[in-house]
Formats: structure tokens, C-alpha cells, sequence
């Protein structure tokens, strides 16, 4: 299993300006995949923007409230702002699996173990995009959210998970293409919880996440 001390684990306080994040993993991936700096985990906020992946349909944009970016990652549309963990994931698979199908897994995998530590009965669901459970009203909706770009085989973007976001600000897009569905958060589902809380739980759960990727022995 991989030593934790060479990962770097970063949380930043403050909401980080979209396009300073990208230009930060940018530079990061290039620095990772030369050797020059150790991998990452980046967990920040950003201020309310929607960001538009590879397959984003301009359809699927409801409202210019707030600024929208382009980005390299997969996916369509989302939303992030203040109340949402975002998580950026900047490890080179060439030292472990390298099999983009099995990061993706394993990155939402990590997301669920640690939405279960809060009793969440989070899931991955076969053919739809994201994070989810059901609300106290039985309804099934996201909770979280995941896109990824790897370059020269280290990955960039990640996940972003709602802790306590405005979920109205979600209505200026149909999430990742898919409209049947509501998105919800902890706060929604009644749980108390801080982004330190859950930043706590991410790293308690992180060393299942790195086996899950490891090279096969």
C-alpha cells in the first residue's frame, strides 16, 4: 500500500477562483509527471460557477447567473460553490494501475465509504453519472458528483460532493445531462456535518481508495 506521506493532502481555505484552480493542476500535472513534485489531493471551494466537461450540451445551460467555464474533464454541466467539497485528484496511475476504468471506480468508491461514514447509504448506479442515495422521501437523488481528465497518465479534476450548498443555484443546469432526478445534499438529509467534518472522513477512507488503484502484485 502506498505511503501517505508521499501524497500531498491539501485543504485551502477561501473560495479559489475557477480558472486559478486549473491553472494550479495544470501546473501540477506537468510537475507530477516530471518528477518534480509529489502527487495531490486538493480540497477547496470555489464561489458559484457552473463548469461545462467535454460532452456538455449548451442546451443543458438553463441560466447566466453565474460564470461558466470550460474544462478538459469529462462529463456535461455542474454546479460548484460555497458548501460543496470539491476534491481535485492528481496521483500518476504509471506508478499504479494504469487503467482509467478502475480509477473512476475506486474514486467513487471513496466517495461512498466516506458518505457512509455519515450513515449515508450512498451509491454508484450503472448507466448515470455520479454520487447517490435516497431522500427521507424515498426519492433518489445526487449527492455528488465526479469528472476526471488524465493527462500523461496523472489525473486531474475529481469529485465534488454537497455538504451544504444553495441547491437552487443546481437549476441553472440539468446536472451531468440528467433531469429525472433531484440533487440533495447532507444538510438536506438532515446531517449536521462541516467540510472539516467530511474532509475527516475522506482521509480516514483515502488508504482504501489508494489500495483500490494499486499495482497488482
Amino acid at each position: 500500500m502506498d505511503d501517505l506521506s508521499d501524497i500531498e493532502w491539501r485543504t485551502s481555505e477561501g473560495k479559489i477562483a475557477y480558472p486559478d484552480a486549473l491553472a494550479e493542476m495544470e501546473r501540477r500535472n506537468a510537475a507530477i509527471y516530471g518528477g518534480k513534485q509529489p502527487e495531490l489531493v486538493w480540497l477547496l471551494e470555489h464561489p458559484p460557477l457552473y463548469t461545462a466537461g467535454t460532452s456538455a450540451d449548451p442546451a443543458e445551460l438553463l441560466s447566466h447567473e453565474f460564470p461558466v467555464f470550460e474544462t478538459g474533464r469529462g462529463g456535461r454541466h455542474t454546479y460548484h460553490g460555497p458548501g460543496q467539497r470539491v476534491g481535485y485528484v492528481m496521483l500518476n496511475l504509471k506508478k499504479r494501475q494504469a487503467d482509467v476504468r478502475n480509477f473512476v471506480h475506486a474514486l467513487e468508491d471513496w466517495v461512498i465509504r466516506a458518505l457512509h461514514e455519515f450513515g449515508v447509504e450512498a451509491r454508484a448506479v450503472e448507466g448515470r453519472v455520479g454520487i447517490w442515495c435516497d431522500t427521507p422521501q424515498g426519492e433518489e437523488a445526487k449527492i455528488g458528483a465526479i469528472g476526471i481528465r488524465i493527462r500523461k497518465w496523472v489525473t486531474m479534476h475529481g469529485f465534488a460532493v454537497n455538504i451544504d450548498p444553495d441547491l437552487s443555484h443546481f437549476g441553472g443546469i440539468i446536472p451531468c445531462g440528467i433531469s429525472e432526478y433531484p440533487v440533495t445534499s447532507l444538510k438536506q438529509l438532515g446531517i449536521q456535518a462541516s467540510l472539516d467534518d467530511f474532509d475527516k472522513a475522506l482521509k480516514k477512507t483515502l488508504p482504501d481508495f489508494l489500495a483500490a488503484i494499486d499495482k497488482k502484485s
